[in-house]
């Protein structure tokens, strides 16, 4: 290449590249569409929705159902669960929607009697 054929490649390449520079042009940030202060948007909120973090929001949580169980009875019904060697299986997972016998019957289920006996 001559130079003055490096010459014109440079200047179309400039001219490209101011071309497509100017495609596209920035407009700012949205301008305000509302003359209302943050204080009075503030106010029609707490009017609307009331003020969450008041001690009068949380006045009327109601209480858990259920009522009140025993430590203990929560506790084996916690440990019973951990052991049983079902506990992560999906009857939906197998066929017909069944966990088959041997899960349930076999040497896990005699494991877990095992452990359940020596608990006791």
């Amino acid at each position: 290449m001559t130079s003055a054929t490096k010459i014109i490649a440079a200047t179309a390449v400039a001219l490209l590249a101011a071309v497509g520079a100017q495609a596209e042009t920035y407009e700012g940030v949205h301008p305000l569409t509302s003359g209302r202060t943050r204080a009075e948007v503030q106010a029609e909120a707490v009017a609307v929705v009331g003020n969450p973090y008041s001690d009068a929001a949380y006045a009327g949580v109601t209480p858990l159902p259920g009522g009140a169980v025993d430590r203990a009875v929560v506790q084996q019904q916690a440990v019973a669960a951990a052991h049983n060697p079902t506990q992560n299986l999906d009857s939906k997972s197998f066929v017909n929607s069944q966990i088959p016998a041997q899960y349930t019957n076999g040497s896990l289920a005699r494991r877990q009697d095992q452990q359940r006996q020596a608990a006791l």
